[in-house]
């Protein structure tokens, strides 16, 4: 028996971004209860040329959503990167879940062979088989986004661990 795509890609994307969300809502309990300015974490970075970590939680979402699409065969939501809050990081995370999760199974069949194009029409344009794509590349970048924003709370003295990261499975 192989496995889907569906199945590697969508509950994957959900039990880790279920866990970030989790991390950002004990992140805020401790802002609060520290009185710690919010921008001191969200716009932390572990060296000066990284993303920040609210640009590490974007680009996170991205890649769950644009990944789930492209396999799909459908078009990628678009999202204005806005984001200044932990409330408004929370609400992507949310808006970025409903969206995965209203993704049918059965639009992810054929996925493995559907040539995903990475760039298209730009110098940089690279095509994958759907397969390729998602092990080598979507699920690589995903976890390193939501590791790195683990990284950077954990960093910045947020009690959590491998549990939070882990998220429900």
């Amino acid at each position: 028996m192989s496995l889907s795509m569906y199945t590697a890609s969508v509950p994957v994307f959900k039990q880790m971004l279920g866990g970030l969300n989790d991390i950002l809502a004990k992140t805020q309990a401790h802002v609060a209860e520290k009185k710690i300015e919010p921008n001191a974490l969200l716009q932390a970075r572990l060296f000066p040329d990284m993303f920040t970590f609210v640009h590490q939680v974007q680009i996170a979402c991205d890649f769950a959503k644009s990944v789930s699409a492209r396999l799909a065969g459908v078009d990628v939501p678009v999202n204005e990167d806005t984001e200044q809050t932990f409330d408004e990081l929370r609400a992507r995370i949310a808006k970025t879940l409903a969206f995965v999760d209203g993704l049918d199974a059965s639009c992810f069949e054929g996925s493995a062979q559907r040539d995903i194009v990475l760039r298209p029409g730009t110098p940089k344009e690279r095509t994958l088989a759907g397969e390729a794509y998602l092990l080598h590349y979507g699920l690589p970048q995903f976890f390193f986004h939501v590791t790195t924003a683990y990284a950077l709370l954990r960093h910045n003295g947020i009690e959590i661990g491998k549990r939070d990261y882990m998220g429900v499975y």
